[in-house]
């Protein structure tokens, strides 16, 4: 591979209904792998990572529908929505087929590019997510032992936008140091970014909107759960967040699963721990996406 080639290359393409922006590395003529972002995150997330795995395949980063430099329609925040956006921009690249990547919200838009495109995903990853309609509504609980995950109804509610405002940086900080095994292990100069991309106009309306769309989008995932994906998945979860949850969960939408746990990892695997993610991620697609 060419210097050029391991250079990260940023693009724009037009979809049916965003502009999309996404970041590109590797040879044009290798297997191509997507690699889907979360929440409060961009594209920038998979930096780090995407230099190893460029080595081997076209690694394509997009910013999802709303988020970072793709624009940011007011509908379409469901699951389906978002995975056709991937799918079109697997066509307009020209990916007869690919393997998938997602974490957080892009775990949810990674089993909705998969059930909607069996044929074209040979295969799928989730990190540190479970889907809505397997598991997600038990993590969103307020019980004796702790509060769950206490952000999602109130990013789901309408006066999440209006309290962010103007505390992008103070709200994001506090997820990336409480969801990390070690405060401070997301570089400052990512954090930077994420929260300019997220005070953009109508970005944070954007990001809370994949919130505000989980009810549609655990049905969307229950009726493609009936039946069980078949090309091989992996499921990983940080060692201080919910670990080997995500596999058993991603058993009950898969049949051929494997999972695994990030060590010394909270949340943010591409960030925290980007050099064993490169290597599980090369190991895991040796059979499944042969370079």
């Amino acid at each position: 591979m060419s210097k050029d080639e391991a250079a990260l290359r940023s693009h724009k393409v037009q979809l049916s209904q965003v502009r999309m922006h996404y970041v590109e590395a590797g040879p044009a003529d290798a297997p191509v792998l997507m690699l889907l972002h979360g929440w409060p995150q961009t594209s920038l997330a998979w930096s780090q990572v995407m230099p190893r795995l460029a080595r081997r395949y076209r690694v394509i980063a997009p910013d999802l529908r709303g988020l970072g430099d793709t624009t940011r329609p007011t509908t379409g925040y469901d699951a389906e929505t978002l995975g056709r956006d991937i799918i079109e921009l697997a066509d307009a690249i020209g990916a007869e087929s690919f393997g998938v990547v997602g974490h957080d919200n892009g775990a949810l838009v990674t089993y909705a590019v998969a059930a909607l495109a069996r044929d074209r995903v040979k295969a799928l990853v989730l990190l540190d997510a479970v889907l809505p309609g397997y598991g997600l509504e038990e993590l969103v609980r307020l019980s004796a032992d702790g509060w769950g995950i206490w952000h999602f109804p109130f990013h789901a509610s309408p006066m999440g936008e209006f309290l962010i405002q103007g505390r992008e940086r103070e709200y994001m900080t506090w997820f990336f140091r409480n969801m990390a095994y070690a405060p401070g292990a997301i570089p400052p100069d990512h954090v930077d970014e994420y929260v300019r991309a997220y005070s953009q106009p109508g970005a944070m309306r954007a990001g809370l909107a994949y919130y505000a769309a989980f009810h549609e989008s655990g049905e969307q995932a229950r009726a493609s759960g009936k039946v069980k994906l078949t090309m091989p998945a992996l499921g990983i979860g940080g060692s201080a967040s919910i670990g080997a949850l995500v596999g058993a969960k991603l058993g009950e939408v898969a049949e051929n699963v494997v999972s695994d746990v990030a060590p010394e990892c909270g949340h943010w695997i591409a960030e925290e721990q980007p050099e064993w993610l490169a290597d599980r991620l090369e190991t895991f697609l040796s059979d499944a996406l042969p370079a």
